[in-house]
């Protein structure tokens, strides 16, 4: 992997671009919204007496059994904290009052107030006197304007009655170019967060970094290039309804092994021409093998000894049916589609469908997909064409409409346009088409999961073979392309278009038979 590929232009960008946005945020926590802050925290709200709701039982002894009022009392410790970035004097409290902040401790009544501060900080205490606002009544206590540090904090233990435990304890006061706002309780019987929020919002944003560079890394090398990425130029033919498989692998072969500037070509036109075709290159060439390899719905016809075979996948077809033709289960026995194709039914309503007429829509002769039915499903071959446009019987004493096209993708289309047409197709491409449907034989539908498990005896599939004149060289490029095929990445691809890979171990049995 080169360092300056844009894979890895990416990840140190974004890796810098973590670290950037940690330390913003940070400076962003810690100077622009908190330069000057109070923040206050209940740390303590607890019941003395037994008719106080929401309190947990208690036991008590000595004064806070014996004196008057006990019965409903309530202590609540209250922190008091400068947790801004600057310190805050007597003339930061901008309030009309002498006092600085007002705590209302709402439902409750103030009995006695215990001001306390940590080691360190006794001078806070020479403000708290009445002089400077210091007192409470009824629920409202007033706090004297504390000038506090930065870190600075100062406590109340609050002694009250009536009320709830837990009933809203409010802190107020105006801070010139600052705000009072509560922080997060922490009692005694909290569990303290583990992180404050600051190093939590660090931590998901790192997080995010590190999970978008281990994308990047399994995207650019957790599907490696194959091993012995080839020059040179293939051309790929044979099999119509392989070729989206083909065209797919090949591009993803070329961007792997882009280095080594593979070129490609997908020139499929039915599986018998295109072992034909490879068998005539092979010939024409005097000596070594051509950058040909043949793909064929089925084995190569007879009288080609000098091709070599290659199982790649289990192709799964389907016979499908114009829309408007609606059987029952959407099924159709063996027998009925023989019967179909010897030009015995000529109207669907015999078979339990609608009054149309049955037009068939055949492929060409070079086809494999029209052998792999006639040798799969058939038993023979289909009857003589008798139409060029699929509508208009040329034949006048043809039982049946029949014609013949050149690619599965004009069955479908044709299958879709005219009214009563049946035809066969590869199962993936079958399922995308619009206007047709597919249907089930013998009460097996045409289900590659159940094929490949075991389950279905589903008759219309056969094994996709790949051919070569000869054995090709472990250097070239229609070598390294097969390994591809079916060893490698490819085997992924073949998968998703609606075959089953030979090469894995649930495949093998299929492949062999």
């Amino acid at each position: 992997m080169e360092w300056l590929s844009a894979e890895n232009v990416v990840a140190v960008a974004t890796a810098i671009l973590g670290i950037a946005a940690s330390g913003v945020m940070l400076w962003f926590e810690r100077r622009v919204p908190r330069r000057k802050r109070i923040g206050y925290r209940v740390q303590m709200d607890n019941p003395i007496g037994d008719d106080v709701r929401s309190g947990r039982a208690n036991r008590r002894l000595g004064l806070f059994d014996e004196t008057p009022g006990m019965t409903d009392a309530t202590l609540v410790l209250l922190r008091v904290e400068n947790d801004g970035s600057q310190g805050i004097g007597r003339d930061d409290y901008t309030g009309p009052e002498p006092h600085g902040l007002t705590a209302v401790f709402a439902d409750r009544t103030i009995r006695g107030v215990s001001v306390t501060q940590p080691s360190g900080t006794g001078h806070l205490m020479d403000h708290f006197t009445a002089g400077r606002g210091f007192g409470y009544e009824g629920n409202t206590l007033r706090i004297p304007r504390v000038p506090l540090n930065r870190g600075d904090h100062f406590k109340l233990l609050v002694l009250l009655s009536g009320g709830d435990v837990g009933s809203d304890i409010r802190l107020f006061g105006g801070i010139r170019d600052g705000d009072v706002h509560p922080n997060r309780s922490a009692t005694p019987d909290d569990t303290p967060p583990l992180f404050g929020r600051a190093a939590r919002l660090i931590t998901i944003l790192l997080t995010v970094c590190v999970v978008t560079l281990a994308g990047l890394v399994v995207a650019q090398d957790g599907t490696p290039p194959p091993i012995g990425c080839e020059s040179g130029t293939l051309t790929l033919t044979g099999s119509t309804a392989f070729a989206p498989v083909l065209r797919e692998v090949a591009r993803s072969y070329e961007r792997d092994c882009a280095e080594a500037g593979a070129e490609i070509v997908v020139d499929a036109h039915g599986s018998t021409s295109g072992v034909r075709e490879l068998a005539a290159a092979g010939a024409a060439r005097a000596k070594g093998s051509p950058p040909v390899v043949a793909l064929s719905d089925g084995p190569k016809p007879g009288g080609l000894p000098e091709l070599r075979e290659n199982r790649v996948a289990v192709s799964v077809f389907a016979l499908v049916v114009n829309d408007a033709v609606r059987l029952p289960g959407d099924n159709l026995s063996t027998a009925d589609v023989r019967r179909l194709y010897r030009g015995e039914i000529t109207n669907w309503r015999r078979l339990g469908g609608p009054d149309l007429p049955v037009r068939l829509v055949s492929r060409d002769a070079n086809s494999g997909t029209r052998q792999v039915f006639q040798r799969r499903v058939l038993g023979r071959g289909e009857i003589a064409n008798s139409s060029l446009d699929c509508v208009h019987r040329d034949d006048p004493t043809a039982a049946v409409v029949r014609c013949e096209l050149d690619s599965t993708e004009q069955v479908l289309g044709t299958v879709a346009d005219v009214p009563g047409a049946i035809g066969y197709s590869e199962l993936n491409l079958a399922g995308r088409a619009d206007g047709v449907r597919r249907l089930d034989l013998d009460g097996d539908p045409p289900s590659v999961d159940a094929i490949e498990h075991g389950t279905s005896a589903y008759p219309y599939r056969e094994i996709e073979y790949a051919y070569t004149y000869g054995r090709p060289p472990a250097d070239s490029l229609a070598s390294s392309f097969l390994t591809y095929l079916t060893r490698g990445n490819g085997q992924n691809i073949t998968r998703t278009h609606g075959h089953i890979p030979c090469w894995t171990p649930t495949s093998l049995r299929l492949c062999t038979n």
